[in-house]
């Protein structure tokens, strides 16, 4: 980033009919940088899985979706199951192992994403992004993140051509919610190591153990982890930290993406 930039965070991003700029210039206010990081999360987010349409079939993951019934303890066991795993594997377009494999890690996060969505909140409250408040930076399709605060800085870019595969949006839009993810906490003064703390274990756990997880979420205690105004995105935190203890995910892995463009041929 050049020298002279002022201190910012910018999201644009101009594909098709997909047309939202804005820009935060306040980073003083630690809150409203926290919100406006909420709000590019909740707009990545909600536009990875028409990115991946080429590359499996989302329709069949959201019916997939709705087949899961009981209570989040159920459901979350559910979602871990072998049987789950081969029926995200049918709705995946790829026929290499390996690749096909790298697809199922995504179709998995992006199921998990659907289903707990119909039990508990997996957005922040801000909502995303909406409409053109500043100029694009750039007049060709793309998608734009920038930031710089103090040490801070990051660019996350990507011009869009007629080349450009929808997957490889689809990375960047993962990649820039796990900026998002590592930084929110920091300016919303969530205690992610109390969050840890509170469910006691540092490793993957046994499927045996999975509704204990489940419970600690369900007791969790978002004011004793972050100050008024940011409880959910606490409770939110502490979803991931759960799922991420029974081997899944609530964000779509950029990894893996970047490894599948990276070795498709």
């Amino acid at each position: 980033m050049p020298k002279g930039v002022e201190d910012h965070i910018m999201f644009t991003a101009k594909h098709g009919n997909w047309k939202v700029a804005d820009r935060l210039l306040d980073m003083d206010d630690s809150t409203k940088v926290a919100q406006f990081l909420a709000k590019v999360a909740n707009t990545v987010n909600s536009k990875i899985p028409e990115y991946l349409t080429d590359t499996m079939n989302i329709a069949g993951i959201m019916s997939l979706a709705e087949g899961f019934d009981g209570d989040l303890k159920d459901v979350v066991v559910s979602l871990k199951s072998p049987g789950t795993s081969r029926k995200l594997s049918a709705l995946v377009f790829e026929e290499d192992k390996k690749l096909k494999k790298l697809l199922v890690d995504v179709a998995r996060a992006v199921l998990v994403r659907f289903t707990l969505s119909r039990f508990v909140k997996i957005d922040y409250p801000e909502g995303p992004l909406e409409g053109v408040n500043i100029v694009f930076p750039f007049p060709e399709d793309h998608v734009n993140f920038t930031a710089k605060h103090g040490r801070w800085i990051v660019v996350k870019r990507l011009i869009i051509d007629e080349a450009t595969p929808n997957v490889d949006i689809a990375r960047l839009l993962a990649s820039i919610n796990e900026t998002v993810t590592l930084k929110l906490p920091a300016y919303a003064g969530i205690d992610i190591e109390g969050i840890e703390a509170w469910f006691g274990v540092k490793k993957k756990v046994k499927k045996s153990e999975i509704p204990s997880i489940v419970e600690r979420y369900l007791d969790f205690q978002p004011s004793e982890f972050a100050p008024s105004g940011f409880e959910e995105h606490a409770r939110v935190y502490a979803l991931r930290k759960a799922l991420e203890l029974v081997g899944l995910s609530l964000d779509v892995p950029a990894k893996s993406l970047e490894k599948y463009l990276e070795k498709k041929p």
